[in-house]
């Protein structure tokens, strides 16, 4: 047994040896080779390595295939860029163009496509089973504001204590609230106990998008000619201006005024009396 043991040991020991060996001899990674990044911009002008291109002129034409030296003199014959638009076909397809402004360009369409993109928002409303009328309707407020701009409603029915023991009171509040707001919104989803509280979602009949897009209208056209034109008041005169309008206000008036006229059934000259 001895004999044995002491050949596994040198063969371990053997093994051991290379296997450190080949881990010395192996190279390792580079000083500072953290990995490259992988680039999504397309490849444009001398950074495109391929011998032949099929290049697409500026207005989409098809120039055809033609080697990628006489596509760079074409490029700089016209002041644009060669950009390789479609890098896996084969040979690669190229086109003439502007890079710096296919950047903007897309750039501006990425932005006015987030900006019509209409985020789900689920807004949410706490009852009670035992909510006073008031306070009632001050929800059905909120829930039907929601729902005419476009947000989903998540309305929740609060349990406390023995309220537990009666789950009836809130399912029929809420089949109350949708019976109110049927005309704005539909029951997503039906009531469910969950926990101590009983869950309904209300979605809109109407997409957030097209709430948003009925918002810009009045926007873009309202015109200047359809607003109210605002009468300017003349300033108000100083006072002598004023004193000066009363002065000859009342000279005009005294000289409009007609000779008083004697009252009929007066005489009219008094009468020579007879001679005494």
């Amino acid at each position: 047994m001895a004999p044995q043991a002491c050949v596994r040991g040198l063969l371990l020991c053997a093994a051991g040896g290379a296997g450190r060996a080949e881990r010395r001899e192996s190279p390792g990674p580079a000083a500072g080779d953290t990995g490259g990044h992988i680039s999504t911009e397309p490849r444009i002008n001398e950074r495109i390595r391929v011998p032949e291109v099929r290049l697409v002129g500026p207005a989409g034409e098809q120039i055809g295939i033609v080697a990628v030296n006489d596509a760079l003199r074409l490029a700089q014959e016209a002041d644009l860029d060669l950009v390789e638009v479609a890098p896996t076909a084969r040979p690669p397809v190229c086109k003439l163009m502007d890079y710096g402004k296919f950047k903007y360009e897309s750039a501006l369409k990425a932005r006015e496509s987030r900006k019509n993109q209409a985020q789900t928002v689920i807004k949410e409303i706490k009852l009670r089973p035992k909510i006073d009328p008031h306070d009632y309707g001050t929800k059905r407020g909120h829930v039907e504001r929601f729902l005419r701009q476009g947000d989903k409603v998540k309305v929740t029915i609060m349990f406390r204590g023995r309220e537990q023991s009666r789950p009836e009171l809130g399912f029929r509040l809420l089949q109350r609230l949708a019976a109110d707001v049927e005309e704005l919104g539909f029951v997503e989803s039906q009531p469910k106990q969950d926990g101590r509280n009983m869950i309904m979602v209300i979605g809109p009949h109407r997409r957030k998008s097209d709430t948003k897009a009925e918002r810009a209208v009045p926007r873009e056209g309202g015109s200047q000619a359809e607003r109210p034109t605002r009468v300017r008041r003349p300033p108000a005169p100083s006072a002598a201006e004023a004193r000066e309008a009363a002065d000859l206000a009342a000279a005009g008036a005294g000289q409009a005024e007609p000779p008083s006229t004697p009252e009929s059934g007066s005489p009219s000259t008094p009468e020579a009396g007879p001679e005494g």
